[in-house]
């Protein structure tokens, strides 16, 4: 890795939203691959931080962010730690990770992903229907994918995220309450 970066640990709330994929130009500029198709927390955050492909656990490189813009499907940035195409290119594989504390706030009735992970659905009438393990961007809508026990067996739900079947969101009290039956 480069010498030039300060070793960090990853916080507890560290979210990894791309991967750095080449070098872009002469100048230091690299490449990243966007987890989402909104990188909002890519542009938001002055300091990414980086971890080297292969490397596990929580260590981790402070990287301060020049500029980050995008660039055809891609996110392309800048730091004031790679001065030129070859520290870019020792960069290339590293995953990218941002402190959820970082996100830009949400607006009203808008969610991150990260934060419905692993919340409890019921439905009106207080039935479980289990936990999102996912969600799938589906084209129109996106989709809640909930994993549930049921007579010691593992089943999977699908539920559309769309305000027809979504009554109420509790990121606090950690539920989704929908319009939905066990039997859908």
């Amino acid at each position: 890795m480069l010498p030039a970066l300060e070793a960090a640990v990853l916080p507890a709330d560290a979210i990894e939203v791309g991967r750095i994929v080449d070098a872009w130009g002469i100048k230091g500029w690299f490449k990243v691959l966007s987890h989402s198709a909104q990188p909002e927390a890519l542009f938001s955050s002055k300091r990414w931080l980086i971890q080297p492909p292969g490397a596990t656990g929580s260590g981790a490189f402070r990287l301060a962010i020049s500029e980050a813009k995008e660039h055809s499907d891609l996110i392309v940035a800048t730091s004031p730690d790679v001065p030129d195409r070859n520290a870019a290119e020792v960069l290339r594989g590293a995953r990218v990770f941002v402190p959820r504390s970082s996100f830009p706030t949400a607006g009203d009735d808008e969610y991150y992903w990260v934060d419905l992970i692993g919340l409890a659905v019921v439905n009106r009438e207080g039935v479980a229907l289990g936990a999102v393990r996912e969600l799938l961007a589906t084209g129109p809508q996106t989709t809640l994918v909930l994993q549930a026990e049921e007579d010691g067996k593992s089943i999977e739900r699908m539920v559309p995220f769309v305000s027809v079947f979504v009554d109420k969101v509790d990121l606090a009290g950690r539920t989704i309450t929908v319009d939905w039956q066990p039997d859908y």
